[in-house]
C-alpha cells in the first residue's frame, strides 16, 4: 500500500526543510521524483540543502527564506507554489523550535515558540489547505508534534504546550477534511522520538537518538500504512515503553492523580511497577 500523494507528478513543500527532519523527508520526496519546495528561516542552508535534494532526483527544486510565524510571507509562498507548479499536494509543517521557558516568568520564549510551533502550521495549513481542496488530487498535511506534547514531561512548558496544542490541532484537522474530502486528503501527526538534528546540542550523534533519515523513512512507511499518529520509536525508546508513559499520562486524569504523578516522588514506585507491567 503506497499513500495516493506519494508519486512523481506530486508537488511538496517543506517548512523547516533545510536541514534534520525537513531535509531527510524532502530527500524522500526527491527520490519518488516529486517537485520539492524546502522554506527555512536558515538561509545560510538553503543552497546546499537544495543541491541535496536535486541530486536526489527532485524533478524540480525550490528553495526559500521563510518565517512560519509570518502569515504574509506563507501566503507569498503558497501564491508562488501555484505560479510555478500549480499546486501543492504535500505541506509538511515541520518548522520548529525550543529554548528555555517557565510558566511562570519571561513571555518571550513563549511568544517564539507558539509563533514557529503552533501559529507556523496553523498558518500553512489554513493558507495551503484551500487550494489543496480545490485541486481535486490526492494530498496529505504532515504536522510535526512531539512526545512532549503527549507527556508534558517537566523542564520546558512553552514548548510543551506548543506541541500539546498542535496535536489538538491536528486532530481537529484531520476531521475537518475527513467530512470535506473523505480520504482523498489526510493528515498525520508526525511524533519524533529523540532525533539527531540541530535542535539537540550534542557535537555526535548520541547512541540513544535516531537520524533525521530514519525518522522520515518511518514516518513515510507508516504514511503509507494509513497511520494518523505516527509515533516513532529511537535507539533507547520502544513504542512498548511510549505506550506505557502515555497510558500513565492519561491515568493521572482518569485516576485523579496529582498532575504530572510520573515526576512526583509519592508515585515513583507506582509508576515503576507500571512500566515494569506490575501496576
Amino acid at each position: 500500500m503506497t499513500h495516493p500523494a506519494f508519486k512523481s507528478d506530486s508537488v511538496a513543500v517543506i517548512t523547516g526543510g533545510a536541514s534534520g527532519i525537513g531535509l531527510a523527508a524532502a530527500t524522500n520526496f526527491a527520490r519518488m521524483g516529486m517537485r520539492v519546495i524546502i522554506a527555512d528561516k536558515a538561509a545560510d542552508k538553503l543552497a546546499a540543502a537544495a543541491e541535496t535534494v536535486r541530486a536526489a532526483g527532485a524533478a524540480d527544486v525550490m528553495a526559500t527564506d521563510l518565517d512560519v510565524a509570518d502569515r504574509t510571507q506563507l501566503e507569498l509562498l503558497e501564491k508562488q507554489v501555484t505560479d510555478r507548479f500549480g499546486g501543492t499536494d504535500i505541506l509538511m509543517n515541520n518548522a520548529g523550535i525550543g529554548g528555555k521557558s517557565s510558566t511562570l516568568d519571561a513571555i518571550e520564549p513563549w511568544e517564539k515558540m507558539f509563533g514557529v510551533n503552533l501559529w507556523g502550521p496553523i498558518h500553512g495549513t489554513q493558507v495551503f489547505a484551500p487550494n489543496m481542496m480545490r485541486r481535486d488530487r490526492p494530498g496529505a498535511i504532515i504536522n510535526t508534534g512531539s512526545k512532549q506534547g503527549l507527556t508534558t514531561p517537566p523542564g520546558n512548558p512553552a514548548y510543551n504546550v506548543s506541541k500539546t496544542a498542535i496535536k489538538t490541532y491536528t486532530e481537529m484537522l484531520a476531521h475537518e477534511l475527513r467530512s470535506a474530502v473523505g480520504d482523498r486528503i489526510t493528515a498525520h501527526l508526525l511524533i519524533p522520538g529523540f532525533v539527531y538534528t540541530g535542535m539537540i546540542s550534542a557535537p555526535e550523534k548520541p547512541a540513544s537518538a535516531w537520524t533525521a533519515e530514519q525518522t522520515a523513512d518511518f514516518f513515510i512507511e507508516r504514511m503509507n500504512r494509513g497511520d494518523f499518529y505516527i509515533l516513532c520509536p529511537d535507539n533507547d525508546v520502544t513504542r512498548e515503553l511510549d505506550e506505557k508513559r502515555i497510558a500513565w499520562a492519561v491515568g493521572d486524569l482518569i485516576e485523579n492523580r496529582p498532575a504530572l504523578s510520573r515526576w512526583h516522588p509519592d508515585y515513583k514506585d507506582a509508576f515503576a511497577a507500571h512500566i515494569e507491567g506490575n501496576g
